[in-house]
């Protein structure tokens, strides 16, 4: 039996890929998780990691010797990357490299998965929507730019080394279960909590024009088995829906959704100081390696996000 590593499992993603290898795929699962986070799942192994510590993450991969590594562990909300930049590096940048450094001294060769993001492509001209693996990259704000150098050092190993290392490049992913930094969760809570009468029924925005490429978070992870199994070394991958969303239409369906009458309105403490107007995916290059494609709607993704959150707040 494969037997899958899943680093920093206890967020968002990890969660849902640990459903899905349970559901979908015969491999053992150990995961890890910072000391005060917990992982409420049974079946799986749970090892207590901090990534920034070189020694724990080369012990851990020496005694678990896994097939499969998913690197999910990250600093991945954009907010903080402008509040604690240094912070965003160590562990984008740091922790990745501690990870290929782990898995380079180990005397096999595991699959390794690094999880980036479609900000990397930063400000993407008009002419390069929708944008594929090979655009330039811009990084317009400090998480992307970690994102942006972790891949480069993840291809590079894969070259320099031989080691077997694929790079992801995800676009905004959302669900059920979504801390509320990220945009959807955000609005979905404020509306749940109008409808609850826990707050005035003004719903706090900030830029609606951007457009964004959402997919909904279980059709992602079945993107990551899928390229774990399938993906190419030292090839990038987007993973996305194909199809940029304003903010201001994710707003629309949420308000339409809602059993509350509420207003809009701009807080400019929500405002990022450089936004990039439009970012899109080519998701040809993960459909043509996998077969893979898009099951859930982004309606269906909201609705049950929202209703998350009705019953979070009860």
């Amino acid at each position: 039996m494969k037997k899958a590593l899943i680093i920093g499992a206890a967020g968002f993603v990890g969660s849902y890929l640990i459903d899905h290898i349970q559901k979908n795929c015969v491999w053992s699962i150990v995961v890890t998780k910072m000391p005060q986070e917990i992982i409420k799942k049974q079946g799986i192994e749970i090892c207590d990691l901090n990534i920034l510590d070189k020694e724990a993450v080369a012990a851990l991969l020496d005694e678990m010797r896994p097939d499969y590594i998913f690197h999910l562990a990250a600093q991945s909300s954009v907010a903080v990357s402008w509040k604690n930049p240094g912070l965003t590096v160590d562990v984008n940048i740091k922790g990745s490299l501690n990870v290929l450094d782990a898995v380079r001294a180990l005397d096999y060769r595991p699959r390794v998965l690094l999880i980036g993001s479609g900000e990397e492509y930063g400000h993407v001209h008009p002419d390069e929507i929708p944008v594929n693996e090979d655009n330039v990259l811009r990084p317009g704000n400090i998480y992307a730019a970690t994102k942006a150098c972790q891949n480069m050092i993840g291809k590079i190993y894969a070259q320099a080394y031989g080691m077997d290392v694929m790079m992801v490049r995800a676009f905004n992913h959302v669900g059920p279960n979504q801390t509320p930094v990220f945009v959807v969760a955000d609005f979905c809570r404020q509306a749940a909590e109008i409808e609850k009468g826990m707050r005035e029924p003004v719903i706090r925005v900030g830029n609606l024009s951007a457009k964004r490429d959402f997919s909904d978070v279980r059709d992602v992870v079945r993107a990551y088995t899928a390229l774990m199994e399938h993906g190419a070394a030292g090839e990038s991958y987007n993973v996305g829906s194909g199809h940029a969303v304003a903010i201001q239409d994710i707003l629309d369906m949420i308000l339409n959704y809602s059993k509350a009458k509420i207003e809009v309105e701009v807080d400019q403490s929500r405002l990022r100081p450089v936004d990039v107007p439009v970012i899109e995916a080519d998701i040809s290059k993960l459909c043509e390696c996998t077969g893979w494609k898009r099951e859930i709607s982004l309606e269906q993704t909201i609705e049950e996000t929202l209703d998350y959150w009705r019953k979070e707040l009860t």
